[in-house]
């Protein structure tokens, strides 16, 4: 969970809303979700008795968040919740040295908290599907970072591995990620060495590159009271092989979406087309 900006007040995000996009607001409430450092999100509650969900994010320029709903809302893809525009028409406002999103607020649960039924795995599988096949204009996939295979977080977990035996820390969280490390040194090494050998093998391969959510984990399925769901989350869209999203079904998450029953009904809607890398 992430603390609220201390930057941007409550009466500017307020004004914003009722100046922008017609909202009264009556409450604004900061929820303590997500774990980007560039991004806070609230609840608004207005005077019509609509709730929004407004996420506030550090910077401007396109969004290509709001882009790419769009582009899934508009091919028929309806598991995607629509921003709001303003008053002008546009799917983000700037606001300071930062940007605000708004959309109607959708009380649920996330895939963590909540399983999904069978229909609804089957459901999920299928949706991917039209994910990964839906045909992207060039001018959107050029805002649209491109699968690298980078070496970014090999080298991050390595850049640990001297501070292993150092000087322990009196943080917490860095006491108990030194114990686990410790505690799992072969493997994370074995891991880590086998991402490597793989990212050669990879980019020596010729792969079709489709638009990937590429953080498709229980956290960003949203469930509401009538078990319809939503993918939410498009912050970081990729295009890159299919196994970019597929990887996380059977791979599971905060121990989550890693049973062979629940993968069975995702493929049975996505359709049988993993190859494997290894």
């Amino acid at each position: 969970m992430i603390e609220k900006q201390p930057i941007i007040s409550d009466k500017c995000i307020i004004d914003c809303l009722n100046l922008d996009y017609g909202i009264e607001v009556t409450t604004l409430t900061f929820l303590p979700l997500g774990a980007d450092m560039n991004a806070s999100v609230y609840k608004v509650e207005a005077r019509n008795q609509s709730s929004y969900f407004v996420k506030i994010k550090r910077g401007h320029g396109h969004d290509i968040s709001t882009f790419i709903i769009s582009l899934l809302h508009e091919a028929g893809i309806q598991q995607v919740i629509l921003p709001l525009k303003t008053k002008r028409g546009q799917t983000t406002q700037e606001l300071d040295n930062f940007t605000l999103i708004v959309y109607p607020f959708v009380e649920g649960q996330d895939g963590f908290s909540r399983d999904l039924t069978d229909d609804q795995w089957i459901m999920l599988g299928k949706v991917m599907r039209q994910v990964h096949e839906i045909n992207v204009p060039s001018q959107v996939q050029a805002m649209i970072r491109r699968e690298v295979y980078s070496p970014k977080w090999r080298e991050t977990v390595r850049s640990l591995y001297t501070h292993i035996e150092s000087e322990p820390s009196s943080d917490e969280i860095a006491l108990k990620l030194v114990t686990f490390m410790k505690k799992h040194m072969a493997s994370i090494h074995q891991l880590v060495d086998q991402a490597e050998q793989l990212s050669y093998k990879i980019k020596d391969q010729s792969h079709k590159f489709v638009l990937c959510h590429s953080d498709i984990h229980g956290g960003n399925v949203l469930i509401n009271g009538k078990d319809n769901f939503y993918i939410v989350d498009w912050d970081e869209p990729i295009m890159a092989p299919k196994e970019r999203d597929l990887m996380f079904i059977g791979g599971g998450v905060a121990n989550v979406w890693n049973l062979p029953h629940d993968e069975a009904l995702f493929y049975k809607g996505y359709g049988t087309s993993v190859r494997s890398f290894c």
